[in-house]
């Protein structure tokens, strides 16, 4: 059963920095493209940042872009969002997406994330 586990989110200040992991099972991680998506309090869930399954393109948006940077480990089955420079606009809930084409797409539970003084 295909399973995406997101980890580390939590309280930061504004400035701070936090990394997001999101260990994935059940499914062949390397041949599916991955994704991080956020939902805060009364918005819709936006997408964040893609990286495509050989790790070799990445996309974000543009208020993350410079601050933001995803990666993937192939041998750990795992994708990695580094958020720096946190502002309290990125406070939301944080979410992973695997997606292929041929197979479908699975999400995480989410994880945290609340920037604050």
């Amino acid at each position: 059963q295909a399973q995406l586990v997101e980890s580390g989110g939590g309280l930061v200040q504004p400035g701070g920095s936090l990394r997001l992991s999101c260990a994935a099972s059940g499914f062949t991680f390397s041949t599916f493209a991955m994704s991080w998506y956020r939902q805060a309090p009364g918005k819709e869930r936006e997408l964040v940042a893609s990286i495509g399954s050989t790790g070799g393109s990445t996309n974000y948006v543009d208020p993350v872009k410079g601050r933001f940077t995803i990666s993937r480990d192939h041998a750990k089955n795992t994708v990695y969002l580094q958020m720096n420079s946190l502002k309290p606009e990125d406070t939301a809930v944080y979410y992973c997406k695997a997606v292929n084409r041929n197979y479908g797409y699975y999400w995480g539970q989410g994880t945290q994330v609340t920037v604050s003084s």
